[in-house]
């Protein structure tokens, strides 16, 4: 069984369209293409996510973990509007020490978040989004975006903030909830892949650098392309402890 974790019902009946959608907090069992699932409705942000995540990884009949959802792009060039994208790495920009500028200097407390892979984790977790898809036996679209995802607990509001986070991290995308869900998958040592629709630029609060309504549509293609009947690999737990 794979989890399937997004922050919204919203979010989650987009991306599932006649599927179940569980209240906040809560779980849903659903099939899809072959693929046994456990949707979850983590509400925003971080502590909602690591909190669930931490619960539902612990189950044996967990395979693997997947974040599903919209977020800001950081340059609409690259990442235009309800374009797909997935999560090569994610960086949590707040943990830390924090500087003047905003940003955190996540060596400067002294304290690492933990280990994975042996390596300490401060504020950036490399991912491995093929070969976790692969492991999964999920399908990543042709056209989809690698990108850093940047998980924050407030959005950013302002182009200044946006601009700062895309040059300082290497953001392409900016969610509230990526960072948590990955750190717990990766703990518990299970494939993890987070697939999002960019519904608007990160910093604007401008009309037309919107497309919410557009995003979640967009939403539901990408997921019946996630998990579109594959052939090959079974899910399997990925060695990351």
């Amino acid at each position: 069984m794979l989890l399937v974790m997004t922050a919204t019902a919203n979010e989650m009946r987009a991306a599932f369209p006649g599927g179940p959608v569980p209240a906040q907090g809560g779980t849903a069992a659903y099939e899809l293409g072959g693929h046994a699932l456990l949707l979850a409705v983590s509400g925003v942000g971080l502590v909602n996510t690591a909190l669930m995540a931490g619960w539902l990884l612990g189950r044996a009949d967990v395979a693997g973990a997947v974040n599903l959802g919209i977020a800001g792009g950081y340059d609409l060039q690259r990442t235009p509007l309800l374009r797909a994208c997935f999560a090569e790495g994610e960086v949590w920009p707040e943990y830390g020490l924090l500087g003047a500028d905003g940003l955190a200097d996540a060596r400067g407390i002294g304290f690492a978040q933990g280990r994975v892979r042996g390596e300490q984790v401060w504020d950036r977790l490399e991912l491995s989004p093929r070969e976790d898809a692969e492991a999964m036996n999920l399908g990543l679209g042709a056209d989809w975006t690698p990108v850093t995802g940047v998980t924050v607990s407030g959005v950013s509001g302002t182009p200044e903030r946006a601009a700062l986070l895309r040059e300082a991290r290497g953001g392409g995308m900016e969610s509230m909830e990526g960072f948590g869900l990955a750190y717990a998958a990766a703990l518990a040592g299970k494939p993890f892949l987070e697939v999002r629709t960019i519904s608007n630029l990160a910093g604007s609060r401008g009309a037309g650098d919107w497309d919410l309504k557009g995003a979640l549509r967009a939403l539901a293609g990408a997921t019946a392309t996630l998990f579109a009947a594959q052939s090959g690999a079974c899910p399997a737990t990925s060695n990351l402890t």
